[in-house]
């Protein structure tokens, strides 16, 4: 049995492989603010267009988090592997939005 969430396997297929059996359902989520200096750097890229690097990176962090507290969730149960794994994100209110990330955990058979 792994201690290490980040020895958790993620699969985004949608059936439990063979030899494996559910444990149940794992997630994971985090909420994150934006800050002044991303949101004047964001009415400025609505002006001119192009990619809001800042806000590209405030979500790629949000969705690792997700995904490591998922894996740390499976731990928990332990499971070796998530299956079916999804993302969702969401905004709260203004300025905070959520990540957040949930699939099965599943294990060998024999324990």
């Amino acid at each position: 049995m792994t201690t290490d969430p980040l020895q958790i396997a993620l699969i985004s297929i949608e059936t439990v492989p063979d030899g494996m059996v559910p444990l149940g359902l794992v997630r994971g989520s985090t909420a994150r603010s934006r800050n002044i200096g991303r949101d004047i750097t964001a009415i400025l890229k609505n002006v001119v267009g192009g990619e809001v690097t800042s806000y590209t990176k405030l979500m790629a962090d949000a969705r690792e988090e997700a995904i490591y507290r998922m894996q740390e969730d499976a731990v928990r149960m332990g499971a070796t592997m998530i299956v079916g794994v999804r993302f969702a994100s969401s905004m709260i209110t203004q300025g905070v939005s959520e990540m957040v990330a949930w699939g099965t955990a599943v294990g060998p058979i024999d324990g």
